[in-house]
């Protein structure tokens, strides 16, 4: 048996953050074994209700486009008054979890912080959907509003992109995809990028972090990574490992934020010193006593509302 060399994360966490963990959901059941890809889904998204309760009213739209892989659905989420900009979501849950109504609240505070239409991407999941097609989705929806920005009423001049967890990797790859194509979309004014993974096999907070309590152990990595790449080599890919991409010019401003007790924050440090070594714009911070996906739980912890208008002020500066 490999020994488990990890930190006593339990005792280390916030109070809030342990408020959170001993939320008992009595509707629950136990979490399905991880070769049930459907049950897990199915499980996700019936936790998440309780987190995504009394979050704030605004208009919602929702179509169905095409894109690169045939239909895909988006949501907006509209505050009042006129946006001054759209800001194109991806949604969290390691490629195989996750959708709109998952990061419903999140995409809601993110839309009423930045004052900015908040465009959420139903991407398709693996490992059903493969590297890279959620990126060509993106990258789709994307195309498709700026060739139509007037009809569905979106300001497109100045566009971003942000996401958490898996959906910051995929944000972050997005924008690098558009820069290397060359393809128009307006301007990216901002990436805003909470707990992300951004290509690293290994690192120490991988080693020293990560368990039971966040689902997030080197073998659950593992999993989530198998799902998503087709083939060993895409591991080596620039917009699977990011640091394997020319980081040293053309990023849009990227705000980087993490947890301080998850196993994936040296991949978001690594990015950081990175970026700010080849003098391109970004801030970094570090939300201390928290977990990964955090970001959820904003109805009881005041670091995931400031996450989130950490993240809005960021955006909103670069316009």
């Amino acid at each position: 048996m490999k020994p488990e060399n990890k930190l006593p994360v339990l005792t280390c966490i916030s109070e809030e953050m342990q408020t959170v963990l001993n939320v008992h959901q009595d509707d629950l059941p136990p979490w399905p074994p991880a070769d049930d890809v459907k049950a897990m889904r199915q499980h996700y998204q019936l936790e998440r209700r309780f987190w995504n309760l009394d979050a704030p009213a605004m208009t919602t739209r929702e179509y169905t486009i095409p894109g690169a892989h045939g239909e895909l659905t988006t949501r907006f989420y509209c505050p009042e008054p006129e946006s001054q900009a759209t800001l194109f979501y991806l949604h969290g849950g390691g490629f195989i979890l996750g959708n709109l109504d998952t990061h419903d609240r999140i995409m809601r505070l993110l839309a009423q912080y930045s004052r900015c239409t908040v465009v959420g991407i139903d991407y398709s999941l693996s490992p059903e959907a493969r590297f890279p097609q959620a990126i060509e989705e993106t990258v789709s929806a994307c195309q498709f509003f700026h060739q139509h920005a007037d009809d569905y009423q979106l300001n497109m001049s100045h566009i971003g992109f942000a996401g958490d967890s898996a959906g910051a990797m995929l944000a972050l790859a997005s924008a690098l995809w558009l820069r290397d194509k060359r393809l128009d979309c307006g301007k990216v004014a901002g990436v805003l990028l909470w707990y992300g993974l951004y290509g690293l096999q290994d690192s120490p907070s991988r080693r020293l972090l990560g368990g039971k309590w966040d689902g997030l152990s080197r073998d659950d990595l593992k999993i989530f990574e198998n799902a998503y790449l087709r083939t060993a080599e895409d591991q080596e890919s620039p917009y699977y490992c990011l640091f394997n991409n020319d980081l040293t010019r053309d990023v849009p401003p990227c705000f980087i934020a993490t947890a301080e007790f998850d196993p994936l924050i040296d991949d978001s440090r690594l990015l950081f010193d990175t970026l700010r070594t080849h003098r391109q714009p970004c801030e970094y911070k570090m939300y201390p006593g928290t977990l990964h996906s955090f970001l959820h739980y904003s109805r009881m912890m005041r670091s995931a509302d400031e996450a989130l208008q950490d993240g809005a002020r960021f955006f909103t500066a670069q316009l």
